[in-house]
């Protein structure tokens, strides 16, 4: 995956008030009173967690690049555009996946607000979480980051604030550098988080003839990863159908090895030949997504050979949140 983190679930301890971070359960409680975490604000936060929300995406312009620059991307950032527009001291707002030392989102000295994806997060509400966080941000000081805090259970989510009709474009970086204007001039400890994040990044590249589909390279053999919108049951019929006739890869020396869950979606995932670029798999992704459709129409029960088919891919399944 791009980035390895830890993932919110339900039933983990968060912070109980907005000044209090959460740490480890047997830690002191960074309230001061001298109790482990556990006993003391950890108990109480154990009890706020809502419940979680499969897919928190559902509903925003471009879900599946959501959970990709969630899941898959390390260095991508997006604009956004809100309902109502931005305010007037506000000139942009620029979803990112990650911020330096994990800052849930920075205000810049502009004014402009960069809202950071994949941090863990307060609830079981991805979505409400992350538009706390972005109200927080266009109100925030300029030259300030934003601190994480408990939810209110009734507060906003994006799909409140953000404008369904102004679509979603992604854009993948080799690096951090889009962090600061100047990343030269750094600050010694942002510019030091710089570098580890770029040490960590796994190159990888969005393909532009389909949707939600990113190429990245590792040191044995490349991938792509593909999140797709179709309910699970259908897709995986349909995944089975190519499977089972021997049209499930996307050329020589590639295989459709499985697939995860990752925020209600599932991101089937192909092997390729370390030799296989980006720019090689455009063609051979807009010519499966064609044989995709096909199988995604057939109603027909699956054969035996198809069920079987179906049965070692969901076999290989993992869920990633």
């Amino acid at each position: 995956m791009g980035k390895k983190r830890p993932q919110t679930k339900a039933g983990k301890p968060q912070p109980t008030d907005a000044g209090i971070p959460v740490v480890g359960a047997r830690e002191p409680c960074p309230c001061g009173s001298g109790r482990r975490y556990k006993a003391c604000h950890g108990r109480a936060a154990a009890q706020a967690v809502t419940e979680l929300v499969q897919r928190p995406f559902e509903g925003l312009p471009g879900e599946c690049d959501w959970v990709a620059l969630r899941e898959l991307v390390p260095a991508a950032t997006a604009t956004l555009h809100l309902k109502g527009g931005l305010p007037d001291d506000v000139p942009s707002v620029t979803l990112a996946t990650v911020l330096p030392m994990a800052w849930p989102a920075l205000r810049r000295d502009d004014g402009s607000v960069l809202l950071a994806l994949q941090n863990d997060t307060s609830s079981g509400d991805l979505s409400r979480d992350l538009a706390d966080t972005l109200q927080r941000a266009l109100t925030a000081k300029p030259g300030t980051p934003v601190a994480a805090q408990r939810v209110p259970a009734d507060g906003p989510r994006l799909q409140d604030l953000i404008d369904p009709d102004a679509g979603f474009e992604p854009v993948v970086h080799s690096g951090f550098e889009f962090w600061v204007p100047d990343s030269e001039n750094a600050a010694p400890e942002v510019a030091a988080s710089l570098e580890r994040a770029n040490a960590a990044a796994i190159p990888t590249v969005r393909l532009a003839g389909v949707e939600a589909a990113y190429w990245c390279e590792t040191p044995e053999k490349n991938h792509l990863r593909w999140v797709m919108p179709h309910p699970e049951e259908q897709l995986l019929d349909a995944l089975a159908r190519l499977h089972a006739a021997g049209r499930s890869s996307l050329g020589e020396g590639t295989r459709l090895v499985g697939s995860f869950r990752a925020h209600g979606l599932v991101v089937p995932v192909w092997d390729l030949p370390s030799a296989m670029g980006a720019k090689e798999c455009e063609q051979p992704a807009a010519e499966f997504a064609e044989r995709l459709a096909d199988a995604l129409a057939t109603d027909a029960p699956l054969t035996a050979e198809e069920r079987r088919a179906r049965g070692g891919l969901t076999n290989r399944q993992v869920t990633l949140s």
